[in-house]
């Protein structure tokens, strides 16, 4: 067995977690306050994390954890809850699957390292998994949600992309913390100015809430940075279409929706593009070493 499986296989935690964040958003959270959501999932994780990893960033490196906040936290959980409240989540997983997309396309211009046509067609099998896994022709294409579930893909790609390629001296907890606690900030202006207050919550919106900051951030995000720099971006990018297949399952499981022939093939064709983008650019460890 791949030395890297382990690897893989506790990155993959990340995805399969966030795969739940459409489920509790819609059937737990109070509607239509997109930024406090996210808001309420980042911030107090960061705190967390950091209150129990006391590390700071070295003088030269802040500006780049700074951009690593908005491109993975901020910005991304702001475009991910806006497109979560305004899209089906079908319609969401779909757009955000092009992400490896992205990330191929960085790599080529701006790493300057064209990928392997192999890599550029198990992505595309991807998105077409995905479409068949999820589409509903009674899907509303609300103009917002596509927008900024386009912008969040990109905002993460590019995330992703530099979070490979740059290099700290903080430990993971506390890389991940800052991460949190500084895109919290970036989100907490406009959860303030462009929300109303949250209502008086529930049993259930308290509950979802501390799921999602707890094991939906806290966790997935220190699984998902944990080994970044042992795998290729691109591959980490890939195994982010396990979310919209848990998301899915999890639609058939609790909410009622249709599992047939072509959400098992989506789902099939989903899982061999994740192998495709790994096999295309992190070859068998006997014929080359990843970098």
């Amino acid at each position: 067995m791949s030395t890297r499986f382990p690897i893989i296989l506790l990155t993959a935690l990340a995805p399969l977690i966030w795969g739940s964040t459409y489920l509790v958003t819609t059937e737990f959270l109070p509607p239509d306050r997109p930024f406090t959501a996210a808001l309420l999932r980042t911030l107090p994780a960061g705190l967390f994390l950091l209150l129990w990893k006391r590390e700071w960033p070295q003088k030269h490196e802040i500006g780049k954890v700074f951009l690593l906040a908005v491109f993975n936290i901020g910005f991304f959980q702001a475009m991910l809850f806006v497109s979560a409240y305004r899209l089906p989540g079908g319609l969401a997983a779909i757009l955000t699957s092009t992400q490896t997309l992205m990330v191929l396309l960085l790599i080529w211009l701006v790493g300057k390292s064209r990928p392997p046509k192999t890599a550029w067609i198990s992505a595309i099998l991807g998105v077409a998994g995905i479409v068949l896994l999820t589409y509903s022709p009674s899907a509303e294409f609300d103009p917002i949600g596509i927008v900024a579930a386009l912008l969040g893909a990109a905002s993460m790609a590019v995330g992703i992309f530099f979070s490979k390629h740059w290099r700290f001296s903080l430990s993971v907890l506390a890389f991940t913390g800052w991460q949190l606690l500084l895109g919290g900030l970036c989100l907490l202006p406009a959860a303030l100015w462009l929300e109303p207050p949250l209502p008086a919550l529930s049993a259930a919106n308290i509950g979802g809430y501390v799921y999602l900051s707890l094991l939906g951030t806290v966790l997935a995000y220190v699984l998902f940075f944990h080994d970044l720099n042992k795998l290729p971006s691109a591959v980490v990018s890939a195994l982010g279409l396990l979310s919209p297949i848990t998301a899915f399952l999890l639609g058939w499981l609790f909410l009622g929706q249709s599992l047939n022939t072509l959400s098992l093939a989506g789902l099939v064709l989903a899982l061999f593009s994740i192998f495709g983008v790994q096999r295309a650019l992190h070859p068998p460890l006997k014929n080359k070493e990843s970098t």
